[in-house]
């Protein structure tokens, strides 16, 4: 038996996810939002104390006023707004569901969609990829990296208290799990690549990280990298030669990538360069597969610092507006 045929369906519930759910919604569409993870599940996996670079307006959707303590609002604030909106516009979200498979359909020479996942099937006319790149980290394929004691996510500093913690990285995550640790009391070394702390690190953040090294409350090594890792020391290889330190901890805040291999085993064609950029239509963001659109970050490709919620939301408007054009000429 034929499963009911949605209009769309969208393949992740963050920020531009959502905000594709509420353009489906305003047009009327049959819709539903599968998402692998909780609500916003990247934001969810930052860390606790982390404050947004944007201010609350900028993380708008829907129209919904995003109120915050401060002008720029941090984690906690940010789940419980868009929870709310996501409460506010009921919208159609299926949690912890992961999209494992898709499948062509002909019905009357309209190309159909059918979307296995771990909990069932759908059929769409249409779908919006909206998955972000916060799930898969660049590993530092070193002896030691699947120990316990390594990890490439940081949440919570009061974990680390008194203990030895290498931080790798000079990104915002890295200064931050650097700063929020060391004042937690941990002894707290980082490992960078570059010659010094990472320019787009958050203005108000990077003078305190610099000022921490200067003064040696925070031991930095330029130029290095970890090339062992073991229970309680870790191998840094810098310009001098080869360090070894006392170790309980290891941060790796290596960044992180958009699954563009869930891409191409969808049948999404991606740019043959670096970037590996998705091949779209810029007027509405749609793939090589015909009603299938890509919204957010994930329009970038590796190049992750391009798109941000602020800039990613009129990717809804465009597509559902795209989508609404298509069935109307199709009456």
């Amino acid at each position: 038996m034929q499963k009911d045929v949605l209009d769309l369906l969208i393949v992740g519930a963050g920020p531009i996810g959502l905000a594709c759910g509420i353009e489906a919604q305003k047009a009327q569409l049959n819709y539903v939002i599968i998402e692998k993870g909780s609500l916003v599940n990247s934001l969810y996996h930052y860390p606790v104390n982390m404050m947004f670079f944007s201010t609350s307006e900028r993380l708008e959707i829907g129209n919904v006023p995003f109120v915050s303590n401060n002008p720029k609002p941090v984690r906690n604030e940010a789940l419980e707004y868009y929870r709310r909106v996501t409460n506010d516009f009921r919208l159609n979200v299926r949690l912890f569901e992961e999209v494992t498979e898709l499948k062509t359909q002909d019905d009357k020479n309209k190309r159909l969609y059918e979307v296995a996942t771990s909990k069932g099937t759908y059929v769409a006319r249409n779908i919006i990829i909206a998955t972000g790149f916060y799930d898969i980290p660049y590993l530092l394929r070193v002896p030691g990296e699947d120990l316990p004691k390594v990890t490439h996510y940081y949440k919570d500093p009061h974990f680390y208290a008194f203990q030895k913690v290498l931080v790798i990285g000079a990104q915002n995550s890295a200064v931050d799990a650097a700063l929020e640790t060391w004042r937690k009391g941990a002894e707290v070394t980082m490992v960078i690549r570059g010659a010094e702390i990472g320019k787009r690190v958050k203005y108000w953040v990077r003078p305190d990280i610099v000022n921490r090294i200067e003064e040696g409350s925070i031991k930095a090594y330029f130029h290095s990298s970890v090339v062992d890792i073991r229970e309680n020391e870790v191998d840094i290889q810098t310009p001098d030669g080869l360090v070894t330190i006392q170790n309980d901890w290891v941060i790796a805040m290596t960044g992180y990538q958009p699954n563009l291999a869930f891409l191409r085993r969808l049948g999404i064609e991606l740019s043959n360069d670096d970037v590996q950029a998705p091949v779209l239509n810029p007027e509405n963001y749609e793939t090589n597969l015909p009603g299938v659109y890509l919204a957010g970050v994930i329009c970038g490709g590796m190049n992750t610092h391009r798109l941000f919620i602020e800039n990613s939301r009129e990717h809804a408007v465009a597509i559902v507006k795209d989508i609404v054009a298509k069935n109307n000429n199709d009456i």
